[in-house]
């Protein structure tokens, strides 16, 4: 079959031998390109098959998302609703590190599978795990009733993040970058910057905007980091960070609140908003054509916000 890994040689599709091991068989409808991939295809990371934002089909026909998040369910972490934390042996995330969902098939473990719900197409339901992200953020940021939000980053992560603010009845601002970020973000109905900030969630990962999101926060603030660091986390220092006694609160993946999956809630997102796929997912390929995905995924240039592979 065929699958998306990265080589000597950069991003490339390879045959690659039929999964196998204990599971249930899914049929890869789409998977979309985080981020994450692109910073790790850039690094050389090689030896497992890419993709941690996927949905399909199982040999029954019935459509599902597979949440990529492996862990043992025994350990503190997990049984306090954060399997992203989880301590261990084995823990990981499907397609990084482990073979992921840029493939025609993948054997995943049941515990993984949450159903579509009937309203989100399989096509467009890899938006789940980047929107899963984005909603654990916001509850992460613990916004009281009347304050102010603000999104700095307009990729699908920083939009998602908008969305779910929304969704759960706070205003939010979007500041993005990139022209095709405004639009999209106008076109979701988020406002544009203005003031100071009770909360600022940093979804665009850089130094640069940490720099803004602490800028932009009111004294007091809290900054919420959704950005992947590879190295340092480059905070701002006492000449903003301290004179303003800004609180900083890391977010990472997703897991459990009251016994709900975070992933079931961005799925029902999703499903009651539909305007969110048909403006966050700009651009659809085909498994052969993964190298010139990657490579339009990186170039925000190219007017893309989530590139999707569909096998």
């Amino acid at each position: 079959m065929r699958a998306v890994v990265n080589t000597d040689d950069g991003i490339r599709t390879v045959e690659v031998d039929e999964p196998d091991g204990t599971g249930v068989r899914i049929s890869v409808a789409a998977a979309g390109i985080c981020g994450t991939d692109v910073q790790l295809a850039g690094a050389g990371l090689t030896g497992f098959v890419y993709g941690h934002e996927f949905a399909g089909v199982d040999d029954a026909g019935r459509a599902y998302f597979v949440e990529p998040t492996l862990y043992g369910g025994e350990c503190e972490e997990c049984r306090g609703g954060n399997p992203q934390r989880c301590t261990e042996p084995g823990h990981g995330n499907l397609g990084v590190f482990s073979d992921g969902g840029m493939a025609e098939t993948i054997v995943v473990p049941e515990y993984t599978l949450l159903e579509l719900p009937p309203r989100l197409d399989v096509n467009d339901a890899c938006l789940i795990e980047p929107g899963a992200v984005a909603w654990h953020a916001v509850r992460r940021a613990q916004v009281r009733p009347g304050e102010r939000l603000l999104v700095v980053g307009g990729a699908t992560i920083g939009l998602l993040a908008a969305a779910a603010a929304e969704h759960q009845g706070i205003d939010t601002d979007v500041e993005a970058r990139h022209e095709h970020q405004l639009a999209a973000a106008e076109r979701l109905g988020f406002g544009r910057p203005s003031g100071h900030y009770d909360v600022v969630i940093d979804a665009a990962g850089s130094e640069t905007s940490l720099a803004r999101s602490a800028d932009a926060a009111r004294p007091g603030g809290r900054i919420v980091s959704l950005g992947v660091y590879l190295d340092m986390m480059p905070v701002p220092g006492s000449a903003v960070s301290q004179v303003k006694e800004l609180t900083y609160v890391n977010s990472i993946a997703y897991g459990r609140y009251d016994g709900v999956r975070e992933v079931e809630q961005a799925a029902s997102l999703l499903a009651g908003e539909p305007e969110l796929a048909r403006t966050l997912i700009t651009h659809r390929y085909p498994i052969d054509d993964a190298r010139e995905a990657f490579r339009v995924a990186a170039d925000r240039e190219a007017g893309a916000i989530k590139v999707v592979i569909e096998p």
